[in-house]
Parts: C-alpha cells; structure tokens; sequence
C-alpha cells in the first residue's frame, strides 16, 4: 500500500502541474467547430511518395497559436488515406481534412493515434464523422476514462476557446490494439505496407510509431523530439531510453516527430531526446540517492546546455521534479 501511495502522490503532483504550467510536452463538415471559431488552412509538406507532414509551432498550446503545437501526417495509398495523429482541436482536425482533400480523392479510411495527449488527439471527432476508423493502444482507454482526462479537457476549454468548446468529446479507439509478445501490428492498404510499434510506457503508457516501408519513413510521435525539450512529467524516462532502441533496426530515411522539424538524420537528431534524458536521470538520480532537497538540487544543477531550447523555462522544471521522483521510486524499486 505504501508504494502504491507513493506512485499516486508522484502522478498527482505532476498532473496538478502540468495543468497549471504546460500541455503534455502538449471532411467536408464543420459542424464540430465553434460558430464563432474561425476556420484554419494547413498545408502540408510532401516527405516522400506517398507521405505528407503538418508541422506544428515549438513551444506550449496558447490562444494565440490554438493549440497548433504538434506535428500529425498522412500517408497517401492506392486505396484510401492513412492518418496519423489528429492534432489539437476539432477546428485542425477539419483543416486537416481539407487539406487532404486538396491532396487526394481517396477516402481517410484509418487514423492511428499515437497517444491520448490533448495536442495529438484532440481533433479525432473531425475524422470519425467522416467515417474514419480510430485505432490506439489499448492503454489510452484507463486515461479517457480517468478524471485526468476530463480536467485537462476543461483546461482546453478554458485556454482554447472557442476553438476547443463544449461540444469537443474524448473519443475512443474503434480498435484498441494490444501487442503479443511485442511484436508490430502488420497491415496494408492500396500496395503500401505499414507497421505500427508498441513504444508504450515511455512518453505514454500508450505510444505508438507507425512505419511505412516503401517509403522506409516513421511516425515516431512523442517519443521523439527535434528542436525542443520534451515533455517528460510523469513518463518512465528508463523505458523511453529503451524505446529509443527501436528505432535503429527500421533504418528509416526520415523520423517524422510529434514535435519541431522532420529528421533525416534520425541518430543525430534523437541525441537531444537522449542526452536530455539521460541527463535528468544523472543529476536527479544523485540527489534521490543522496536524499537531496529537490530545490537545491534544482538550483545548483547546470542547466546551461539545454537552456536555449524552446520549452525549456515552460518545462524543465516540471521534467526534473517527476524525474526525481521517478529515480526516488527506482532507488527504493517502487514500480
């Protein structure tokens, strides 16, 4: 009982800040938008073949960027669209929509979503009206059942509006997917072969990448950022670190993040993910070990060579707190 108090008061903690400091990291109707919210053009970037990115701003959701801070993309076959993450709000899942259909007539038969994050999912009702089917990691169903979920919402509501509003729902998977021993889920659509990856318990309890081979580009969601901090909170910094690994036998040409530029040097560019992280495990770690006051920790750390990132002033404090808990937890093997 007590190491089960002790993990509920370290996700209570960082979900209550989070809230308070920064998201997590974070067809043809319009109905799901507010009257008053007006609407958004997106155009995306062609990657490759059959792939197109939409590149959202670095830093936190505000009103002023409307919550366009993650990346999504699609993947274009010979007999229908795949999606891959739905972005922030009803408004950018409708312009998301246009966009497509500026690209292709083919129908959005599938959107993948990489994790139960406001930023990722929020415009997931856009393409369930026009008959999309959702899949996610069987995971992401405790979160929208959580009253987690329901205050962020709120949040959303409050600093999105009218974009983010009343009528925004939390919808659910249509195929939860679970991952037997580990291995990918296989499928293909018009020729093209796909491959999604359970990263799950790394940046999320329910990360997923997605794989195109003939085009050899992956989705790699949150678990991969260029550009900028990550959001860590309340993530297993160790089985990120692991996730990671799965990249490397793909030798994908392009990464294609949740968040900042497109990678096509993938080794290099998830140094920053890596170091940062392995950093905070570093001096956090020590001041768990030494039973250090985490604000003195904090305090007497350098933090210089992260410090010009964006999100650095918005996160890194919240990051360092749930990674010294996190390696509190892991000195006294509270899993």
């Amino acid at each position: 009982m007590q190491e089960r108090s002790a993990r509920f008061g370290r996700a209570a903690w960082i979900a209550a800040a989070a809230f308070a400091i920064l998201p997590p990291a974070i067809g043809g109707t319009q109905a799901h938008a507010a009257p008053s919210a007006v609407p958004l053009e997106l155009t995306p970037t062609r990657i490759s073949e059959r792939v197109y990115f939409f590149r959202g701003e670095s830093g936190v959701a505000s009103a002023s960027n409307r919550g366009y801070i993650a990346n999504a993309g699609f993947v274009v076959t010979g007999d229908g669209v795949v999606v891959f993450d739905s972005l922030g709000s009803p408004v950018l899942g409708d312009a998301m929509i246009r966009a497509i259909r500026r690209v292709t007539r083919q129908p959005v038969r599938r959107l993948i979503i990489s994790h139960y994050h406001a930023d990722h999912f929020y415009g997931a009702q856009s393409f369930k009206a026009i008959g999309a089917e959702i899949w996610a990691g069987e995971k992401g169903k405790a979160y929208l059942e959580s009253d987690l979920a329901l205050q962020r919402m709120q949040e959303r509501r409050r600093d999105l509006a009218p974009d983010v509003d009343a009528r925004t729902r939390l919808v659910p998977a249509d195929r939860w997917l679970a991952f037997p021993g580990e291995k990918p889920i296989r499928f293909a659509m018009g020729n093209t072969h796909f491959r999604v990856i359970d990263v799950g318990g790394a940046h999320s309890p329910e990360d997923l990448m997605l794989f195109v081979e003939e085009d050899r580009v992956l989705f790699a969601g949150d678990l991969f950022f260029t550009g900028r901090i990550p959001y860590v909170g309340n993530a297993d910094s160790r089985a990120w670190l692991a996730a990671l690994d799965k990249m490397a036998p793909l030798h994908p040409k392009v990464v294609l993040p949740g968040h900042g530029d497109l990678s096509t040097d993938p080794e290099k560019d998830a140094a920053l993910t890596r170091d940062y992280l392995t950093y905070l495990r570093a001096k956090m770690g020590a001041a768990a070990r030494d039973l250090s006051d985490f604000d003195e920790a904090y305090r007497t750390t350098d933090w210089s060579r992260f410090a010009s990132y964006p999100a650095f002033e918005q996160g890194n404090r919240l990051n360092a707190y749930g990674t010294y808990l996190l390696m509190q937890g892991e000195s006294l093997d509270i899993k």
